[in-house]
């Protein structure tokens, strides 16, 4: 397929000696080879291209080959390797390559003739390219230099590139030939039709026993599966099985159907203890039957209650900016943390992260789910959130509401059963708003983005209430440009189980397969990453239901009454100059944020029931195993710089920010672990312990965390590794001018984003 021999440059070089040296000195004795997955294929590919690390100079930069493939676009560097290794290792994905599907803009330049052009499928170049710009969904920018391959190489391989990252038809996504030969590969190790199940599964809710397992775990005693559905009889957007009231028949559901958006009957979301319960439901598609149906609907949900309490109704469409705004907002945020615009004499920095609106809309979407927590907790009411279609706005709303009320959803496999039950089987869809085909930029919106910033804004203000970390939301964020994966790829379940259908029949896998098995969901993270690189997503501060303590040499289930709780609980430990909260400014944020609530609700002036449900919950330490109510002032919600900033090298904060915390957190919580198994092997295991460990302890892939403890004897270092970054690798992006003494320099050393637009006098909590 390829010459044995390397491409030699086809003009001569013209450049200075140092420069020339350089080339001879890249030229390889053997030909560079990426690793490829099972039906990878290469398209095109150049030698001699120069990837840039520098937007100043060349100095650092690396030379090496550039390949196209029907899955990635990869970077082979010519030289010996690094030292140090990726800090994150994908088993899909090597240190320069980038998905296909995660490239947003494929753009060419020539800078001799100072033209410039954005790459689409089957689009001709009429000039030879000096230049490629790869933008990135994950917020990257890669810059290669054509400076010494060849320009007809060059050309083709930017054409490939444009073409193969927009493909015609789903079925042309790599994942479709990768699962199919990894099935037949791997189909000897499959039992019973189905990998071999270890540790805690992920529900997909794909049939009734899931449905009646999450009813049963939430005491929702008003209400049942319903199979109405199955073979998407009245919907083709809910899953086959859903929970309806008790008191509606099924003859009941499929007499309302046509009365909503494409069939959408009301879906149960959850239920609280006290009885209320919290309800998603499409707008009507008949306006002259809407509130003869939706009466009989709320009776339903009505006599589901135990005290027969009324329903709340909460229009989404007009209390949230629409998905047009959200996708506005988050490409103008985009556009300013990639810095690939910035310029030194820039002193709007700030101002342009706060016009763009992103983080207030985190913000609101944060406040209304706090104000149906309160319908719910201290209202004791039923709450039906109304969207247009369902599939947007309620996805958002309705996780956060139970994540805020739930503390099964803030474990790492809860969370990951609420994303599956309230985004892929109800129907979001991921195939448009990822625009995955890149077919319809106006379906394109951030909404999955969205919610998961809103999770982290939540993780950040209570870091002992989630067992993830922040490094698990950005890694399943990525996971939404990788296209191997079930759970982000569809519009709909239906759409999912048509189209696994024909890839079966194409691929001769055998019918009634385990869609799981031939196409698996994000969640099997074995594909992505090693036992040992998985224990990232573990927050070591968590305190839950899985957490113990030692007492008398005896493993028992640590557990805190809201008493036992103080304040301390939600600082931070890192510094401010670090980026996070400090000590000191998270209780002055936390006691102001009491003493204006208090000003506020003075026995004075008249108090409404929300204000003091409020007022009393923020005036109590809060129990991380309980009800959560985020801050939502403007100072409290800040933007999330791993997510937006990680590729910025500027930005990167060596041997410091939040991942140096986590690792010392880590090694104490390694060296406790570690005692602990010394004190009951040194006190002899009583009956109800867990067994004594052997001497020579767990081995590291077995570990819970990801560093091992040291001994007290050894000096204490912190890994070269770890920066603000951590664990993803800044090296070889585009790099803006140097930022020092301007604004953003001010805002990565803990300056505030406050928002004009609204202040704290009107701040509702």
């Amino acid at each position: 397929m390829f010459s044995a021999k390397p491409v030699k440059p086809t003009f001569k070089c013209y450049l200075p000696p140092a420069q020339t040296d350089r080339k001879n000195s890249i030229q390889p004795p053997v030909r560079l080879e990426p690793e490829f997955l099972p039906g990878e294929i290469v398209v095109n590919d150049v030698n001699f291209v120069r990837k840039c690390i520098s937007a100043e100079s060349s100095q650092g930069d690396l030379w090496g080959r550039l390949i196209c493939t029907n899955f990635k676009v990869s970077f082979i560097p010519q030289g010996p390797p690094p030292k140090q290794k990726s800090q994150l290792s994908h088993l899909l994905l090597g240190q320069h390559d980038i998905s296909l599907t995660c490239l947003e803009q494929v753009v060419t330049v020539n800078d001799t003739r100072g033209k410039r052009k954005v790459l689409g499928s089957n689009q001709k170049l009429k000039f030879n390219p000096t230049e490629l710009i790869l933008y990135c969904k994950d917020l990257r920018v890669i810059r290669f230099c054509f400076d010494e391959a060849g320009p007809e190489s060059a050309k083709k391989v930017c054409l490939a590139i444009a073409h193969y990252s927009h493909p015609a038809d789903l079925h042309l996504l790599f994942g479709f030939e990768y699962q199919g030969l990894r099935y037949h590969k791997y189909k000897g190790d499959l039992v019973n039709g189905s990998t071999p199940r270890g540790g805690i599964q992920t529900p997909a809710f794909d049939r009734p026993s899931d449905w009646d397992r999450e009813i049963k775990r939430t005491g929702a005693s008003g209400w049942r599966v319903c199979s109405i559905n199955e073979k998407y009889a009245i919907s083709d957007s809910l899953p086959e099985y859903i929970v309806v009231p008790v008191s509606l028949t099924d003859q009941d559901v499929k007499q309302h159907s046509p009365s909503f958006t494409d069939g959408r009957v009301p879906l149960w979301c959850w239920n609280h203890r006290n009885g209320s319960a919290l309800v998603r439901m499409a707008g009507p598609a008949d306006p002259l039957t809407q509130r003869k149906t939706e009466q009989k609907i709320f009776t339903a949900i009505t006599k589901s209650h135990p005290q027969r309490r009324e329903v709340t109704l909460s229009d989404l469409d007009k209390s949230l900016p629409n998905i047009q705004d959200i996708q506005s907002a988050f490409v103008k945020a985009r556009q300013i943390c990639t810095l690939d615009p910035f310029e030194e004499s820039e002193e709007r920095w700030l101002s342009s992260i706060e016009n763009s609106r992103w983080l207030e809309y985190v913000r609101t979407f944060l406040k209304l789910s706090a104000e149906i927590v309160y319908n719910l907790d201290g209202k004791n009411v039923s709450v039906v959130l109304l969207e247009e279609e369902d599939r947007d706005l309620n996805c958002v709303v309705s996780s956060l509401v139970q994540l805020m009320l739930d503390p099964h959803y803030r474990s790492l496999n809860g969370f990951q059963s609420l994303v599956q039950k309230e985004w892929v089987m109800a129907g979001h869809r991921f195939l448009d708003r990822c625009n995955h085909l890149k077919k319809n930029d106006n379906k394109e919106s951030p909404l999955f983005t969205l919610f998961l910033d809103c999770v982290w804004q939540m993780t950040n203000q209570y870091p002992a209430a989630f067992e993830f970390t922040e490094f698990y939301l950005t890694v399943l964020s990525d996971s939404m440009w990788i296209p191997l994966f079930s759970t982000f790829l569809f519009n709909s379940h239906k759409q999912c189980a048509q189209l696994l259908q024909d890839f079966s029949k194409n691929k001769a896998i055998p019918q009634g397969e385990d869609h799981t098995v031939i196409f698996p969901p994000v969640w099997k993270w074995s594909q992505q990453f090693s036992t040992r690189d998985q224990t990232l997503f573990n927050n070591p501060m968590y305190v839950g239901k899985g957490a113990a303590s030692v007492q008398n040499g005896e493993v028992k289930s640590f557990h805190r009454s809201k008493k036992a709780f103080s304040s301390t609980v939600r600082i931070s430990s890192t510094s401010q100059r670090n980026g996070l909260k400090g000590e000191e400014e998270q209780l002055q944020r936390r006691g102001s944020l009491v003493s204006e609530l208090k000003a506020d609700f003075s026995p004075v002036k008249d108090e409404s029931p929300s204000e003091r449900f409020f007022r009393d919950w923020f005036s109590h330490p809060a129990d991380q195993q309980g009800v959560l109510i985020p801050l939502v002032l403007p100072s409290h919600v800040v933007l999330w710089k791993l997510f937006f900033l990680r590729w910025v090298p500027e930005v990167c904060i060596q041997q410091g920010g939040p991942a140096t915390v986590y690792h010392k957190v880590s090694q104490l919580v390694d060296e406790i672990e570690s005692l602990q198994g010394k004190l009951r092997q040194y006190k002899g295991a009583s009956p109800r312990s867990t067994p004594v460990p052997s001497p020579s302890g767990p081995s590291l892939d077995q570990r819970r965390m990801y560093f091992k403890a040291t001994s007290p004897d050894d000096p204490p270092t912190t890994p070269n590794i770890l920066n603000s970054s951590f664990p993803f690798n800044p090296v070889g992006n585009l790099c803006p001018r140097g930022v020092q003494g301007t604004p953003i320099s001010k805002f990565l050393n803990g300056a505030k984003t406050w928002l004009s637009t609204e202040t704290l006098a009107n701040d509702t909590f």
